[in-house]
C-alpha cells in the first residue's frame, strides 16, 4: 500500500527584505490577475445572456445565489435587525424618544447593516463554493481540459458566477432590510413597549431614495468583490487538496476584508 502525502509548500523568505519583495510582487501580481479575470467576465456576459447553454448555467447560479442562501441570508438579517433596535431602544429610551426608534433602525440597515450582512452571508455561503469548486477543477485539470478545447475558463466558468452575485447582492440587501425591519420591530413592541404602527411609520418617513440606492450600490460592489476574489482564488489553486482548502480560507478573509474597506470608501464617497 502506498501512502501519497500532500506536497509541503514553504514559505520561508531567506531574508525580511526577500520576504516584503515577495509578498509585494505577489500581491500585485493577484490584483492584475483579479482584474483581468473581471474585465474578461465582464466582456463575456453579453454572451452569457444571450446563448442557451450559458443561460442555463445562468439560471442555475442564480439559484445558488439567491434560492439556497434565503435562510441563512433570513436568520441572519433577523436578528440583525433585533439587536439593532434592542441597542439602540434601549438608549432612546433614557431619552424618552422611542418614537425614532424605527428610523434609527431603518437607518442603520438601508446604509450599511444590510449591504454589510448580506455580503459576509454571500462571501461565507457563494464565495467559498466558488473557490472550492474551481480550485477542485483547476487541481484535477479540468480548467486545462477546457483550455485544450479551445473553451475559455472565464467565460464558461467565471462569467456566469460572476453575473449571479452581481444581479442578486441588490436583491438580498433589499430582503436583508426588509427583514431586518421587521425584526426591529417585533423587538419594539414586546420588549420596548413601541407601537408596531408608529415603528413602521418613523421607519418608512426616515427612509430616503438616495440612503436606498447607496445600500444597492454597495450590495452590488460586494457582489461584483465577492465574485472575482472567488474566482481568482479558484483558479490559482494548486498543490492538492491543501491548495483548495487555502483558496477557499484566502477567498472568504480577502473577501470580508474587502467588504469592509470598499464598505467604507463608498460611504465616504456618497456622503460628504
Amino acid at each position: 500500500m502506498t501512502v501519497v502525502r500532500e506536497p509541503i509548500w514553504d514559505d520561508a523568505p531567506a531574508g525580511r527584505l526577500q520576504g516584503v519583495a515577495r509578498h509585494s510582487v505577489g500581491l500585485f501580481a493577484s490584483f492584475g490577475w483579479a482584474a483581468h479575470i473581471l474585465w474578461e467576465s465582464v466582456l463575456s456576459f453579453p454572451g452569457v445572456v444571450c446563448r442557451r447553454n450559458s443561460r442555463a448555467d445562468l439560471v442555475k447560479q442564480l439559484y445558488v445565489t439567491g434560492i439556497r442562501t434565503l435562510p441563512v441570508v433570513t436568520v441572519v438579517s433577523l436578528f440583525m435587525g433585533m439587536i439593532l433596535a434592542l441597542q439602540v431602544g434601549l438608549e432612546l429610551r433614557r431619552f424618552n424618544q422611542e418614537i425614532y426608534l424605527g428610523a434609527a433602525v431603518m437607518l442603520s440597515l438601508v446604509r450599511e447593516m444590510g449591504p454589510f450582512s448580506c455580503g459576509l452571508c454571500l462571501a461565507a455561503c457563494v464565495g467559498s463554493a466558488i473557490a472550492a469548486e474551481l480550485g477542485t477543477m483547476k487541481v484535477n485539470d479540468e480548467v486545462a481540459a477546457l483550455e485544450i478545447m479551445s473553451i475559455s475558463p472565464i467565460r464558461f466558468l467565471a462569467a456566469p458566477r460572476i453575473l449571479a452575485l452581481f444581479l442578486m447582492a441588490p436583491v438580498l440587501s433589499f430582503y436583508c432590510c426588509v427583514i431586518g425591519t421587521i425584526g426591529g420591530g417585533v423587538v419594539g413592541v414586546t420588549q420596548l413597549g413601541v407601537d408596531f404602527a408608529q415603528y413602521m411609520s418613523s421607519a418608512i418617513s426616515i427612509a430616503d431614495t438616495k440612503d436606498l440606492f447607496v445600500g444597492l450600490l454597495k450590495a452590488v460592489v460586494f457582489g461584483v468583490v465577492i465574485g472575482t476574489v472567488s474566482v481568482a482564488e479558484g483558479f490559482g489553486a494548486d498543490l492538492g487538496a491543501t491548495g483548495v482548502g487555502k483558496s477557499t480560507q484566502r477567498s472568504v478573509i480577502v473577501s470580508f476584508l474587502m467588504i469592509l474597506m470598499l464598505g467604507y470608501m463608498v460611504t465616504r464617497m456618497c456622503y460628504r
